[in-house]
């Protein structure tokens, strides 16, 4: 026996299988229509007499593979040069600061007030 809440009695009531698997009538629905792509999305609008797609760029993929796949002693955080021995160099300044400035502030904290 399949059993359902009841809206009237506020109790538990038998019911039909289907009703007991779709509560307060909440029916399984299919969108009306498809959701957007989100990747690869063409710059135009493809017609059917359009055969070919222009897309927004080229694919750097094969080339970042070559970069990053390469056995030389170079970490792989830093490969492709300038840009992120800048971001490196830039990201533990940061944290080292952040570091001082927060035992400076503990410091600071820890000192008994003068009355």
């Amino acid at each position: 026996m399949y059993y359902k809440f009841s809206d009237f009695t506020q109790k538990l009531t038998g019911s039909a299988p289907l009703a007991a698997y779709s509560p307060q009538g909440l029916r399984l629905g299919v969108p009306a229509e498809s959701p957007a792509m989100i990747f690869a999305t063409p710059t135009k609008l493809v017609s059917e007499a359009q055969a070919t797609v222009e897309y927004l760029g080229a694919n750097k993929v094969p080339d970042f593979q070559r970069l990053f796949q390469a056995s030389d002693s170079i970490p792989v955080h830093l490969k492709r040069g300038l840009p992120d021995r800048l971001l490196y160099r830039t990201t533990m300044a940061l944290t080292l600061g952040g570091a001082l400035y927060c035992l400076v502030a503990l410091y600071i904290t820890a000192q008994p007030r003068n009355k």
